[in-house]
């Protein structure tokens, strides 16, 4: 049939709401089907139980026409207070970064990126992108000096 990795992401796409549901129709179930089940189940377990923790109610999002429109206006600021924090932070770190020797800049990189890949692994996608801006940020002062 289909690979693992587009059945998780047809899946993923198709239970986005949260009343959503993904119903899979073959003749017989592949191995590839089993394990992108498997896979929707674990983010799933791992996605009630962070929710239930955190107090959240999983709700669909409902954004007018006319917001969507003005995020793609041309110089509208499109990335979200959040973002923001994760560059301010990055811009502080510029400071501490700037006094460190190449070899103490070569394992801050490292750990950088051994965290990054972490993240990325554990689904916790914004927390990647924060490391990651700060891997960036780090490897250009790196190639400056």
């Amino acid at each position: 049939m289909r690979l693992e990795g587009s059945l998780i992401q047809t899946i993923g796409r198709a239970v986005r709401n949260a009343n959503g549901k993904a119903v899979i129709y073959a003749d017989k179930i592949t191995g590839s089907m089993e394990r992108a089940i498997g896979e929707t189940e674990r983010r799933r377990a791992k996605q009630v139980a962070f929710n239930a923790e955190h107090g959240i109610t999983p709700r669909t999002i409902r954004t007018a026409v006319a917001d969507i429109l003005e995020g793609a206006a041309p110089g509208a600021a499109t990335w979200s207070r959040g973002r923001a924090r994760d560059y301010a932070k990055v811009a502080e770190a510029i400071a501490e970064y700037a006094n460190l020797t190449p070899a103490q800049m070569v394992r801050k990189l490292k750990a950088l990126e051994k965290e990054m890949y972490r993240h990325a692994k554990d689904l916790e996608l914004e927390k990647g992108a924060a490391v990651r801006d700060e891997f960036r940020v780090l490897q250009g002062l790196g190639t400056a000096a």
